[in-house]
């Protein structure tokens, strides 16, 4: 199986501009992103470093409730959206996209046809991808999907710097330190996606009243606890910035968690 990184985070949003402000007024950097002409869908980004946000909103509803590509992060948006501003699915790097669909697909998953994506950003530049989508879900927690650039990490992440798409947050450093998903049967979960995916388990602070399994994913952790809502609750960052250390941020049902 080849390494998997933690790409981005899917946060689905009524209002791209209203996601932007609420970063802005908290020392966070967040910008337009652009538009997926064949989905219907458009963007806004925040990056830490090569992991980022995406708050994904529906431009064109009837075009992305008649996408004809197999694609669960579009159909997802027509389904939560109005309705449910939640934080959903991470994406995952890699640099060998088909040999990730062969492995997944041999373990019975329904995995999407390998996608082109395509966006134009604000300044007019395309920004081209390959993806695919896992449908379905595990125990009602939906799949990540994965994602493959044209690039590698490190060409890729000296021409965002180089653009100033990355760079330091007004507040100072600030990084993305682990996703918290809310689920009904967390050791199951997480031994799920360890086999799937091969990120290493363990599990942590268990009381008689705790169930709590983490998966690290690099330098960072998927955070598995037990609750009923089946879907990530809250991205939890790592700052040494006196205005951001403590607070908890929310947009919509999502929640974002600043700690030193």
């Amino acid at each position: 199986m080849v390494n998997l990184k933690w790409d981005h985070t899917v946060h689905y949003v009524n209002s791209l501009e209203s996601a932007i402000k609420k970063f802005r007024e908290n020392g966070l950097i967040a910008f337009q992103g652009g538009s997926h002409k064949q989905w219907g869908t458009y963007n806004a980004l925040s990056y830490f470093d090569l992991c980022y946000i995406e708050f994904l909103g529906v431009e064109n509803r009837e075009l992305a409730e008649n996408v004809v590509e197999p694609n669960e992060v579009v159909r997802d948006s027509v389904k939560l959206l109005p309705g449910q501003e939640v934080l959903s699915r991470v994406a995952l790097r890699t640099d060998d996209i088909e040999e990730v669909a062969s492995h997944l697909t041999k373990l019975n998953l329904d995995v999407s046809p390998i996608m082109d994506g395509k966006r134009l950003d604000a300044q007019g530049n395309l920004i081209e991808w390959r993806m695919m989508t896992i449908a379905g879900d595990y125990q009602g927690l939906p799949y990540p999907f994965v994602i493959q650039w044209n690039e590698t990490d490190e060409v890729r992440r000296e021409r965002l710097i180089d653009s100033g798409i990355i760079k330091e947050h007004h507040t100072g450093e600030v990084t993305i330190k682990s996703a918290v998903f809310q689920v009904s049967n967390p050791s199951a979960v997480a031994i799920h996606w360890h086999r799937l995916f091969g990120f290493e388990m363990f599990e942590q602070n268990v009381s008689s009243d705790s169930d709590k399994w983490m998966l690290v994913v690099g330098n960072q952790t998927f955070i598995f606890i037990k609750g009923d809502e089946n879907r990530m609750q809250q991205l939890v960052f790592n700052t040494a910035a006196p205005d951001l250390k403590g607070k908890l941020i929310t947009i919509g049902e999502g929640e974002y968690l600043f700690e030193g």
